[in-house]
């Protein structure tokens, strides 16, 4: 059934997985939990995060969190961007950074999170020829 499906493929990225993280990023303080749910604005319009998880981690974990549950809007991009730029293969890392998230939300709450996780996995493999 698609859990064991799930559990076959997920062992096969396990086995695979050195090769998506193939960079040695710098160690960040980051906010551990940065969706758009904990974004607000305060009486003067500036931006506030609130409930932190933090850790340091690579930052492109933080930032693939943000695109999971909604983003931040173009601008935030774009500033990330110029401000410290992404290095190479982020856009297939951050599929591996929020199939955490996405687990661990099958974990809690089932239902559509397992078809999600596997689609995530199928994507990964792919991309490294699987």
């Amino acid at each position: 059934g698609p859990a064991g499906r799930l559990q076959q493929r997920g062992a096969r990225l396990l086995e695979l997985f050195p090769a998506l993280i193939d960079h040695d990023p710098e160690p960040s303080l980051i906010h551990g939990d940065l969706w758009g749910g904990n974004l607000s604005y305060d009486r003067e319009g500036q931006p506030v995060i609130y409930d932190p998880a933090t850790y340091y981690g690579d930052r492109e974990a933080e930032l693939a969190m943000t695109e999971l549950f909604g983003g931040f809007g173009q601008a935030f991009y774009d500033a990330y961007e110029e401000a410290w730029p992404l290095d190479r293969g982020y856009s297939i890392r951050k599929t591996l950074y929020n199939l955490y998230h996405v687990l661990n939300h099958l974990n809690m709450f089932g239902g559509g999170y397992g078809g999600q996780a596997l689609t995530m996995i199928d994507r990964l493999l792919a991309e490294l020829g699987h």
